[in-house]
């Protein structure tokens, strides 16, 4: 099976620097490298709900390039830092970027992430055949 990666412009910079693919597809699946909240600038804010739009941005950007949607997407982990004090407000932006039917998801609460300050990191596996 050909696997390909898949990297956009706006993410061509850190991609080089750290030596991963944003997204990789094999098959008729698209796995997208775990998204922290830092804008596309690498500046990581310290409000966790501009954190969470960073991350979903990223995220769409991606799949854009794809040509694919948030509908694409078949399963969602996401790794929190103080899971219960924002998962309110994190719920409330996962909820304007998809619609039903919704993306399989299990959320974990961790000890810690790579990017210093991160509270969120969020892993997505998108399908080349969904409705979109």
């Amino acid at each position: 099976m050909v696997i390909r990666a898949v990297i956009p412009s706006k993410l061509r910079t850190a991609t080089e620097q750290l030596k991963f693919s944003p997204a990789i597809v094999s098959g008729n699946h698209v796995f997208l490298t775990g998204s922290t909240g830092g804008d596309m600038n690498g500046k990581m804010p310290s409000d966790a709900k501009a954190q969470f739009r960073n991350a979903f941005d990223k995220i769409e950007l991606i799949l854009r390039e794809e040509g694919l949607t948030f509908q694409s997407v078949v399963e969602m982990t996401t790794y929190h830092i103080g899971l219960r004090s924002h998962f309110d407000l994190f719920d409330k932006i996962r909820q304007e970027c998809f619609d039903a039917p919704y993306p399989a998801w299990t959320a974990v609460e961790v000890a810690g992430l790579r990017r210093e300050g991160a509270v969120i990191e969020i892993r997505i596996i998108a399908s080349t055949e969904a409705n979109h």
